[in-house]
């Protein structure tokens, strides 16, 4: 079975960081992915794609880019369902996102401004809109203050550790 995607697009907000409560970083965002036609009014329209990436990965996408980021990302569809607190079942399907690339200049991504990081240290939801207590918690649930969080300090950072 086949199941590939690669997608070219802008990141529709800030890259959403949260960890699994056993430390595992997890990052969620949506990308603006730019039709190759135009409907009647002459004018091109956009898909917005959920994805989700893990680990160390998600750390780098969310500490190099900012709302508005041009990115390429590889991965593949996964379909998962929760129950929500209504006793809903929820489906949602989105890109796990294997590989990324960075598809412009530092200057051009610092050039943006940054968007508040109070959404993604928000402790009543977990990844994906899922209640934390379903597996999923935020930075601050697990260890204190996010570690990840726009402190204004340079980014101490080896060159082993950047993904390009």
């Amino acid at each position: 079975m086949i199941n590939n995607v690669s997608l070219t697009g802008r990141l529709t907000r800030d890259i959403e960081l949260k960890y699994t409560q056993s430390g595992t970083a997890v990052g969620s965002f949506n990308l603006a992915v730019t039709r190759h036609f135009t409907n009647a009014q002459g004018e091109r329209e956009s898909d917005f794609i959920n994805c989700v990436i893990w680990r160390k990965s998600a750390e780098n996408l969310s500490n190099f880019t900012r709302k508005g980021s041009l990115i390429g990302v590889e991965g593949h569809i996964q379909t998962r369902n929760y129950e929500n607190n209504q006793g809903q079942r929820v489906y949602v399907t989105e890109v796990v996102v294997d590989n990324f690339a960075l598809l412009e200049s530092k200057a051009t991504t610092q050039a943006r401004p940054q968007e508040q990081q109070g959404a993604a240290q928000t402790p009543a939801q977990g990844y994906g809109g899922q209640p934390a207590q379903q597996g999923y918690a935020s930075p601050q649930t697990i260890a204190g203050p996010n570690p990840f969080a726009n402190t204004g300090a340079p980014i101490d950072i080896s060159d082993e550790d950047l993904p390009f």
